[in-house]
């Protein structure tokens, strides 16, 4: 399982660069905006699709290993040392446990998000400029760049997507004593 997810995150930075530089090649020709704006948002699902891959992968590898060390576990003379460090790996595969559902229920949401629809108003799946930032609504991803360009993808439930949603463009926000204009919404 760990080698066929280390293939899909292989693929997914390969076709990540691939649509990049497409965009690059494309970006001076001036008949395609929305193709560009639906390949920039193309790009943010996919480095969010790598992101949560990745992290399944790590965890899932993490809980192999505990696993791994449970089963070679082997009873020493002192029997309280031993179950101390059993109690000890058993509670670090619990907390890797829960870890791997929040991050399979962040998956299972990124998979709701289409990349075909323009909504006129801020929603779930939405790259929205603004005169100072941009963003990607979808997980909590961290900075990506597409286009030359830095987004932000969070969550759906950060604090600033909260106040963007159902906003339209040129709608102003007010967001830690910083002023917002939406610009641009796709």
């Amino acid at each position: 399982m760990i080698k066929r997810k280390n293939k899909e995150v292989n693929y997914l930075n390969t076709s990540i660069r691939g649509m990049e530089n497409e965009i690059k090649n494309n970006s001076s020709q001036t008949s395609a905006p929305i193709h560009l704006n639906s390949r920039v948002k193309q790009i943010l699902y996919e480095a969010c699709n790598n992101y949560i891959l990745n992290r399944l992968h790590n965890i899932n590898h993490h809980i192999a290993m505990l696993e791994e060390s449970l089963q070679s576990e082997t009873k020493s003379s002192a029997g309280d040392k031993h179950e101390t460090g059993r109690a000890s790996i058993q509670l670090e595969r619990e907390k890797a446990g829960v870890q791997l559902m929040e991050a399979e229920k962040i998956q299972q949401q990124l998979q709701r998000i289409s990349t075909e629809n323009t909504p006129a108003t801020v929603q779930l799946g939405s790259v929205i400029i603004t005169n100072k930032y941009h963003y990607f609504i979808a997980i909590p991803a961290g900075k990506i760049t597409a286009d030359g360009m830095n987004f932000f993808a969070i969550g759906n439930d950060a604090p600033i997507a909260k106040m963007m949603l159902g906003k339209s463009v040129n709608d102003t926000i007010t967001f830690n004593k910083q002023q917002f204009t939406i610009t641009a919404i796709f």
